[in-house]
């Protein structure tokens, strides 16, 4: 994943005003002045298709084609979809063909009916390559999450963006490739999004904390550590206070390299922040439960701070694999602590994100 305040900078079209100028001017007919990056690569290492039959660069000669690399627990590819769901509804027509490469982060997106499901839930209607062996992520040489490639109608790449951000500049080389591919009665005007929960873009002048993976493989700032015990259970004392950034567990815990798994019910998790949002990356150890949990701020209950996925006294259910968000604060930012009970156990926490 791309989690840092630089998306901010990028998702203002002051960045680059010279190729906002050229562009504009080029539909008045000025010199080409987008660059070739190379071929459209092959999709052949897709273990799959979503809402589509399998496509290939030679079938979408002709049309103008955004490919999308996204997995769909990425809270940084979650506050993009809001313009590729618009893009697709406003320029499908005029002959752009978006290609979402599905291709996962944890083991859980690779689960058909997960992803299937995700689709659904987030109204992805345009075509998804699943890349469940990273074939087609190989082949585009892509390292990013989200990751977006456009190429014009004769199939070569002509801009890529890697992270949130840019919507403004990536809709203009839209228009500008289905302008150069024929297309007539483009509506210039840039699409206006109403994102909502996940999709909220962040605060970015408030996040100070960065994503926080509970799993020992990519774990960082775990104040516990030292006294830890990888991969079985084992019961953990209350960690304190917290720096800023730490995170500790109370309770009976599994350490794992994928994720930290909750054994018993009332264990918890805490962690110190700063930002406007937490989201938690998890789901039920035991396949068709719901596991409860309870969310607090600095110990007291969650109030009008609670995200999309806890009612106000911070209770919610984990029925499946995805991104929850526990908090999502309206008034001013500081350092707090969030506290994350659950009330029945058994429940794997992958990662924090934040917004």
């Amino acid at each position: 994943m791309i989690d840092d305040t630089a998306s901010a900078a990028a998702a203002a079209p002051a960045g680059k005003p010279g190729l906002f100028r050229s562009l504009a001017h080029r539909l008045a007919g000025d010199p080409e002045i987008l660059p070739v990056e190379g071929r459209l690569a092959s999709f052949d290492g897709a273990t799959g298709w979503l809402n589509s039959e399998p496509l290939t660069p030679e079938g979408l000669r002709g049309r103008v084609v955004l490919v999308d690399f996204w997995t769909y627990t990425c809270i940084n590819w979650l506050r993009t979809a809001p313009y590729l769901r618009a893009w697709d509804a406003k320029y499908r027509a005029k002959g752009l063909t978006i290609v979402g490469v599905h291709t996962p982060e944890f083991g859980f997106e690779r689960t058909r009916s997960n992803v299937t499901a995700e689709v659904a839930k987030l109204a992805v209607t345009y075509s998804v390559a699943v890349d469940d062996d990273y074939r087609v992520w190989r082949a585009f040489s892509n390292h990013f999450w989200p990751a977006i490639y456009l190429a014009d109608a004769e199939g070569r790449i002509r801009f890529h963006h890697f992270g949130e951000g840019e919507y403004a500049m990536t809709e203009m080389v839209i228009q500008q490739l289905l302008h150069d591919a024929g297309a007539t009665d483009l509506d210039l005007d840039l699409v206006s999004v109403d994102p909502q929960g996940l999709e909220v873009a962040a605060e970015w002048r408030d996040v100070r904390t960065p994503e926080s993976y509970t799993g020992y493989r990519q774990a960082n700032a775990f104040v516990q550590e030292g006294e830890a015990r990888f991969d079985q259970p084992a019961a953990y004392r209350d960690p304190g206070r917290l720096p800023l950034n730490g995170w500790g567990v109370s309770g009976t815990w599994t350490i794992a390299g994928h994720a930290a798994v909750s054994q018993e019910a009332g264990d918890r998790i805490d962690l110190r922040f700063h930002a406007r949002d937490v989201n938690l990356v998890m789901g039920p150890v035991t396949p068709g439960t719901s596991p409860r949990f309870r969310v607090t701020l600095d110990g007291l209950p969650v109030g009008d701070a609670h995200g999309t996925d806890a009612d106000a006294d911070g209770t919610g259910t984990v029925p499946t694999q995805t991104t929850y968000q526990l908090v999502r604060q309206t008034g001013p930012i500081g350092d707090r602590t969030v506290g994350v009970e659950f009330l029945d156990g058994g429940v794997e926490a992958y990662c924090f994100t934040f917004g």
